[in-house]
């Protein structure tokens, strides 16, 4: 394996990047680094942003590079293609490959594009809370709803076992988008009130009856939503990523609650490598190449 691979993940609201060791399955000591990205940031302002992070971790020897990004998204050119998501909308369009590849200065088919969510679970697979299982579902919960299905560290994206596309976003729940529900803003919908889901957290740990009872209508609905399709796949492991994922102690009990199929499994719960997966799993995608396309 290529030692040292350039690594991104580009999110709603940051992106981070990080060198990633690809003998040892780790990101090396220059740790990560992580930039914001405004909602309503313009095109120019998001471009710079993510050439910044990856800059900081660019390297003469880092030939080889991983970006996760959500989608919608051409990842076999490296197009944007998110629009009307409140999120990365001025990337509508973007080549992100030949802008990056250009401030890298590296040759646009060393860079490969990978789903967010799927980068996360291939990380986990790699070197944290999957890895050895057979079959594993990683779930990313934050400003969406991420998914992806992995076989023997490979990913099933099509088949009867897996939703549209292996994305669990595209799937109705209770009549509406599911991330109306299972997502942060649906969240924030629940409580009533214009605060953020780190601070209905806090006050949920400071035992305030109404954010206590948000937490555990979310993993109520997302215990629901998910055990039709551990049922389906019969994954070994299922890991949570995603900034939800740190509030798990406040879903877990009314999640395992509402998905019997869960006691089935080896595994249940947030990722070890909550930060770092989805670079993790990015790097290695990039390393195996375009035969790993989805």
């Amino acid at each position: 394996m290529t030692a040292l691979v350039g690594a991104l993940e580009i999110g709603g609201t940051h992106v981070s990047a990080g060198r990633v060791d690809a003998v040892r399955a780790r990101i090396d000591p220059s740790g990560i680094h992580r930039f914001p990205l405004g909602a309503k940031s313009s095109r120019d302002e998001l471009l710079g942003a993510i050439s910044r992070a990856a800059l900081e971790v660019a390297l003469a020897e880092v030939a080889r590079w991983g970006v996760a990004v959500p989608g919608p998204f051409d990842y076999a050119r490296g197009v944007s293609k998110m629009r009307g998501l409140e999120k990365l909308d001025a990337l509508y369009g973007v080549d992100l490959r030949d802008r990056l590849s250009r401030d890298l200065g590296v040759v646009p088919n060393q860079m490969q594009f990978v789903n967010d969510a799927q980068a996360f679970v291939l990380g986990e697979w790699w070197a944290g809370a999957a890895k050895g299982h057979p079959r594993a579902i990683g779930v990313t919960l934050g400003t969406g709803l991420g998914s992806g299905f992995l076989a023997d560290g490979h990913f099933i994206v099509s088949g009867p076992d897996v939703p549209p596309e292996a994305r669990l976003d595209l799937v109705p729940f209770r009549g509406s988008s599911v991330e109306d529900v299972i997502s942060s803003r649906g969240i924030v919908a629940a409580f009533g009130d214009k605060v953020e889901v780190a601070e209905i957290a806090k006050r949920a740990r400071d035992d305030k009856p109404k954010a206590r009872a948000v937490f555990r209508e979310f993993g109520s609905a997302l215990g629901e939503f998910v055990g039709p399709w551990l049922d389906r796949f019969a994954p070994t492991c299922l890991v949570f990523g995603g900034s939800i994922a740190r509030a798990w102690d406040l879903f877990a009990d009314a999640f395992l609650d509402a998905c019997p199929a869960a006691a089935r499994l080896d595994r249940c719960g947030p990722a070890d490598r909550l930060d770092e997966a989805p670079l993790l799993g990015a790097a290695l995608y990039a390393v195996r190449g375009q035969s790993e396309t989805p």
